[in-house]
């Protein structure tokens, strides 16, 4: 074969590796929308019908300069994000998104730490998580839950495997990152907390800290952006500097549930004019029925007294850590640790309100819902939900076994993934459970990052093995034998 046919060749097989590569991620999305066509509509949630009708409203504000009274509690850039694919016709293409998206970003991190196969090991994981995980049920879930995954995969990316991403990934990689983290409230806060974390990751490992250093001030300035973004949408919207627009005051409620708060105000209210201490014998049902109750605390006020309840959530905060500070920390710590190990894969029921919001947000899909399994009350989660339990378990199995066998290789992308992952379903845990109310959602939305995380050490492990087989240099044990091969053909060379 001449040299310009050889280039051909070669030109000829990157083009079809290139081809596969797409193929493999297009079909791991495919897999990853199972829950949705098995369902025959998308997975909704009451909090869906107001991201998909928030999205116009903000539309008009801001590129036709029309106001609104109400912009919802929800992210307004979540339903900015997803309204160019549904245009309150059909939610459908919000599952395709939200699929590929997290396909592609799995790719580049099993890409980055399976170098041999990728595709082929990429796909089975693929299957294997769309399958027996949350992953699937929450990529065709029309919420932002399957973002905060991607986030904390983007930033391991763009500081730890930054080598293997091509620029235009990175690009790409940026303003995903930017969305994700102004989708949901958590995710600012997790992404700030991921910051600090990998920075300290980085000053402990030592050696390329530069470069490292470089990729941890871009997450931070990605993360500036996020919240220069949302200010800049919000505080144009209502009128004041603010975050995060008018929100119920959750944290308030949480407090209010645990009990010290609720001791404290049953103690000082004689002493306060707060709004809330007109609802003192209501304060004992519990945090949802004081948010989201038609007759509840919140919801049950008039507009102007829901300004003044969410008003009086930071100092009640700050009255009750400083009144009973280890009784809250002690509350806190058991909601942390309850949040932790509840993962069943539940929120997928009907609900009358959903049904109702079609005919203003979703009319031409209104009959396609009615079909769905989900309206029926037909979507097997209690099947499903054993599954992900032990598949949950059997990863943790996995990562103690074979982490002594990595331990020799020091494979400092390996163990900072393991950190970002193992980090985040924790802190993920802690802000949900201490600043809401536990439920099995929260912490089911990421769950699916430890099987994965077992997925990949798994490959390295393999790839480890076919090197030490293969005898390449700067591999462990390997190594050694490519040396021992190359003393015994040295030496009859010499006699």
């Amino acid at each position: 074969m001449t040299l310009p046919e050889a280039d051909e060749h070669k030109l000829k097989q990157s083009r079809r590796s290139g081809v596969y590569r797409v193929a493999a991620v297009v079909f791991a999305a495919l897999s990853l929308a199972w829950p949705a066509l098995y369902n025959r509509f998308p997975l909704l949630y009451p909090d869906s019908m107001a991201y998909l009708n928030d999205g116009p409203l903000v539309a008009r504000a801001v590129f036709l300069h029309r106001l609104s009274n109400d912009y919802g509690v929800r992210s307004l850039y979540y339903s900015l994000g997803i309204l160019p694919f549904h245009w309150n016709v059909t939610a459908w293409p919000i599952v395709g998104v939200q699929c590929l998206l997290a396909a592609w970003v799995v790719w580049l991190v099993v890409r980055s730490i399976a170098v041999r196969r990728a595709a082929t090991c990429y796909l089975i994981l693929m299957l294997l998580l769309s399958l027996l995980t949350s992953a699937g049920w929450y990529a065709s879930f029309v919420m932002p839950d399957i973002l905060g995954p991607v986030l904390y995969l983007s930033i391991f990316l763009l500081v730890f495997a930054r080598d293997t991403l091509s620029r235009g990934e990175r690009w790409a990689l940026y303003p995903v990152s930017v969305w994700a983290i102004t989708s949901h409230a958590t995710h600012l806060l997790l992404a700030g907390l991921l910051c600090v974390v990998v920075a300290l990751f980085t000053i402990l490992r030592g050696g390329r800290q530069r470069c490292e250093f470089r990729a941890v001030a871009e997450i931070a300035a990605l993360v500036a952006v996020a919240v220069a973004a949302q200010l800049a949408l919000y505080s144009s919207l209502y009128g004041k500097l603010c975050l995060n627009g008018e929100h119920p005051p959750f944290v308030m409620g949480r407090l209010i549930d645990d009990g010290p708060a609720r001791e404290y105000l049953e103690k000082n209210c004689g002493r306060l004019h707060w709004a809330v201490c007109k609802h003192l014998p209501e304060l004992s049902k519990g945090a949802d029925p004081f948010l989201w109750d038609e007759d509840g605390v919140y919801q049950g006020s008039p507009a102007k007294e829901q300004a003044q309840l969410s008003s009086e959530e930071m100092p009640l905060i700050v009255a009750t850590v400083r009144a009973y500070p280890r009784q809250q920390l002690a509350r806190s710590a058991a909601n942390f640790r309850e949040q932790l190990v509840r993962f069943a894969p539940y929120g997928f029921g009907p609900t009358d309100w959903i049904l109702a919001q079609f005919d203003h947000v979703l009319p031409a899909s209104r009959t396609g819902y009615v079909d769905s399994r989900q309206a029926r009350d037909d979507v097997p989660v209690d099947f499903f939900e054993p599954i992900q339990f032990w598949t949950v378990v059997a990863a943790l199995v996995v990562m103690a076994a074979l982490v002594p066998l990595l331990w020799r290789r020091h494979s400092a992308r390996l163990a900072a993934l393991a950190l970002v992952i193992i980090s985040m379903v924790v802190a993920n845990a802690a802000v949900t459970g201490a600043l809401s109310v536990v439920d099995d959602r929260y912490q089911c939305r990421v769950i699916w990052l430890i099987p994965l995380l077992a997925g990949v050490t798994v490959l390295d492990w393999l790839e480890q093995r076919r090197a030490d087989h293969a005898g390449q240099p700067g591999r462990f044990g390997g190594q050694f034998r490519s040396r021992l091969r190359s003393w015994a053909q040295w030496r009859p060379r010499r006699r």
